[in-house]
């Protein structure tokens, strides 16, 4: 047998490992793929019920969840919306598709999303007298990535019942703090709007003056991570502003979302 031939069955049997191996890795792709959505679907869930305050690891996610309503929001209106089909919906697609977003102006861009999508998805869960606790959810870019999470807010959709993120690429022991449960729980309790509705929600830098009336309103800052309390602030003043969901919060309020 040649050289050649020799080099050439090497070549066509690399050629067929390659193609075999090809096959099995988009094969197990297609195969994890579900797997993959509804453990993505089962996170998402954990965190929502984690920012309300009502995760209970002795109960499955799936029966916890049932107690929470999955809503449409049309952010322009501020009211619910049938547009899109909350079981599909993809928020986050949604904020990349001209056709189901808005560009913003930098002027306009405080949380430094560069476009925020025409609908959102809220959570609501309901007690015997109403509304028990709204979940809402919140995104913007602190110091190396964009910060995803949510807001849960008490019935009288200004108290905060809890915030969490479930996604960011901040530094660990710094802007990784965010994830600090002890920092976390320095915003339950605290106010989102004045007595006159102005948004006043605000993480400042160093500790809160508790003394002080205003300390309502205020969360400590990220000891080290100026730029990831930064962030944080601006995108909770973004979301719960007049171009996020102070028009919804509002309207619900009165019963009319």
């Amino acid at each position: 047998m040649s050289g050649n031939d020799s080099t050439q069955k090497t070549i066509l049997v690399a050629l067929v490992l390659c193609l075999v191996c090809s096959i099995l890795v988009a094969t197990a792709a297609v195969m994890l793929r579900p797997a993959q959505q509804a453990n993505k679907a089962l996170d998402k869930k954990t965190n929502i019920l984690a920012a309300a305050g009502l995760l209970n690891t002795d109960v499955s996610i799936e029966e916890q969840f049932e107690a929470v309503s999955t809503r449409v929001v049309d952010i322009n209106s501020g009211k619910f919306s049938d547009a899109v089909d909350p079981a599909v919906y993809d928020q986050r697609k949604a904020a990349k598709d001209p056709a189901l977003s808005t560009k913003l102006s930098a002027e306009n861009d405080l949380a430094k999303i560069g476009s925020q999508e025409n609908y959102a998805l809220v959570y609501i869960v309901e007690n015997q007298q109403g509304i028990d606790k709204v979940i809402l959810p919140i995104k913007g870019y602190g110091l190396w990535s964009t910060l995803y999470g949510f807001v849960a807010l008490e019935a009288d959709l200004n108290t905060v019942a809890g915030i969490g993120f479930y996604e960011h690429a901040e530094t660990p022991g710094l802007g990784g703090e965010v994830d600090n449960p002890l920092w976390k729980a320095k915003w339950v309790g605290k106010k989102i709007y004045t007595d006159e509705g102005e948004s006043a929600i605000h993480v400042i830098k160093g500790t809160v003056d508790t003394s002080r009336p205003e300390a309502v309103h205020q969360i400590d800052g990220l000891s080290g991570a100026t730029l990831t309390s930064r962030g944080v602030d601006n995108l909770v003043k973004f979301w719960m502003g007049e171009q996020g969901f102070a028009p919804f919060l509002a309207n619900l309020r009165a019963g009319e979302a």
